[in-house]
């Protein structure tokens, strides 16, 4: 199953409180597996530099993961919940905690920008890859939009020779792989950003390809034939990626299962048969690897777009996912131990995601997540697409929802995926919103606040579910907490500390010895 693959990515570990306080993992309270610490490699400059940025991840994000993970494993988990009466129960088992968790060091870094306490990914990668700070959809450009910033990565590509990589499960022309090699005023020239990824000569390259290819009114010269002309291999299907080896010295990767919204598949729609984040990053490195040095940017994106839609379930998933692929950065490690430094972190947390709701008082039942079977938008487009065209009836609705998502109309008493009457009321408001176009409220506050800007009927289910399994998200939007920096490796006690997310920048620069 795939469960079993991710699991074996994951390790027990650390708690991230220490985190907030800027040190390293306490002792207490670990898992009885969990391995000891590695040894930091203070002192020593690394030669390959790994950063893995969560989209939208920052510690609710990585908690709920490894309390769902944790609930999972737990057969008396629900038993493990006593009244603050009586106090009688079970033993909770603990989260179970993913590899990263376990990191030589924990920090903190704010994520706020130019303009705004909860910032973009713009910006916020920005400030990651050069050290300043600047307006919201702004990438690597002043305030003015008149002065440029040079990135980590054309500094290492530049100055030191090394080989670069920039790997996104999203569009390789979306906001945080840009920030890496691009030069723009707005995030949304995303044509204009293509050409400064060809600019930029970087080796590797890899994610759900190009947005705009053919530029914003589909008349301009096709960006893939671009790539090609600049010596690059393009491949676009399994066999093609397979294929590449070390032998190919500039590589342009494009997932061969890109969606309807121009990402790979969300991890909890992925089949074995495809290739996953982790698999990018493996084949990244035999692109890469060199005697001079690599350096290898890999974005998880679509936990960020999984948090906007609160599909709490697919965020998890992805972040599992996420944590598949940093493994294959710790596995590389074991053979250059003291060469490689591997940094874990977010741009900004999306959704105000928190491990708690009102209805479910101190009481969590994470394991009801693992009943929804589909990400939000493979029901959008698979499910709710024919409904409308149709005009299913929501009694048929119900029956594709319990499969997909576990909730019913009846069942025994005890079972936690029977909707309750409000429950009910509010799914079908939400079938007339979405099969029949009828408000739900005669404000438009009310609709927002009920919906977002997503489907009316899917997000309720999100809502629904993630609510009864004691989660909740408070925003469609980011928010300004801020987020965590793991850190492993050469050089990894730099990273100890609460600091501002441009320090990360000036942290890696000082390591590598890049002016």
């Amino acid at each position: 199953m795939k469960r079993k693959q991710i699991a074996a990515g994951l390790l027990a570990g650390a708690t991230l409180m220490g985190a907030l306080a800027g040190c390293s993992a306490p002792t207490a309270n670990q898992n009885e597996n969990q391995p000891s610490q590695h040894v930091n490699q203070e002192g020593t400059t690394p030669k390959y530099v790994f950063l893995f940025i969560g989209d939208g991840m920052s510690y609710p994000q990585i908690q709920s993961t490894a309390d769902y993970l944790g609930a999972l494993q737990d057969e008396d988990y629900h038993q493990a919940e006593p009244s603050l009466d009586d106090n009688q129960g079970a033993i909770l088992d603990g989260p179970e905690y993913l590899n990263f968790m376990n990191f030589d060091v924990s920090g903190s870094a704010v994520t706020y920008d130019s303009n705004s306490f909860c910032p973009d990914s713009a910006s916020t990668a920005t400030s990651i890859s050069t050290g300043h700070k600047t307006y919201s959809g702004t990438i690597n450009m002043d305030e003015t939009g008149s002065q440029s910033y040079e990135t980590i990565a054309e500094k290492v590509k530049d100055q030191l020779g090394w080989k670069v990589g920039v790997i996104s499960s999203v569009t390789i022309n979306h906001a945080t792989p840009a920030a890496f090699y691009a030069h723009q005023a707005s995030r949304n020239d995303y044509y204009e950003i293509g050409l400064d990824l060809l600019e930029s000569g970087f080796d590797y390259f890899a994610g759900a390809g190009f947005g705009q290819p053919d530029g914003p009114e589909g008349d301009q010269e096709n960006l893939y034939d671009l790539v090609e002309n600049a010596g690059y291999t393009l491949a676009d299907t399994k066999a093609e990626v397979e294929a590449i080896t070390s032998e190919n010295e500039k590589v342009f990767i494009v997932d061969e299962n890109v969606t309807s919204d121009g990402g790979m598949t969300y991890e909890l729609d992925r089949t074995d048969d495809m290739l996953s984040l982790a698999d990018y990053v493996e084949k990244g490195i035999e692109v890469l690897d060199n005697d001079e040095g690599f350096f290898m940017m890999c974005e998880g994106g679509k936990i960020d777009w999984a948090c906007h839609a609160n599909d709490a379930a697919s965020s998890i998933h992805d972040t599992m996912a996420f944590a598949d692929a940093v493994q294959v950065a710790i596995d590389f490690a074991k053979d250059h131990a003291d060469e490689t430094l591997i940094l874990v972190t977010g741009d900004h947390e999306t959704g105000g995601l928190t491990i708690g709701f009102a209805g479910t008082d101190y009481d969590t039942y994470l394991d009801l997540l693992d009943s929804q079977k589909v990400s939000f938008t493979k029901f959008d487009t698979d499910y709710v697409a024919k409904y409308k065209e149709n005009k299913t009836s929501f009694d048929d609705v119900m029956k594709d929802v319990e499969q997909l998502f576990g909730l019913k109309t009846q069942g025994e008493e005890g079972d936690k995926l029977v909707l309750t009457d409000y429950e009910l009321a509010t799914l079908k408001a939400a079938y007339e919103k979405s099969i029949n176009g009828v408000a739900a409220s005669e404000y438009e506050q009310e609709e927002y606040v009920l919906y977002g800007t997503y489907e009316p009927l899917t997000v309720t289910l999100t809502h629904i579910i993630n609510n009864k399994a004691g989660v909740s998200f408070t925003s469609y939007s980011h928010t300004g907490l801020p987020v965590a920096v793991l850190a492993q490796g050469a050089g990894a006690e730099k990273f100890d500390g609460y600091y501002d997310n441009t320090d990360i920048f000036d942290k890696m620069a000082a390591l590598v010895g890049v002016k």
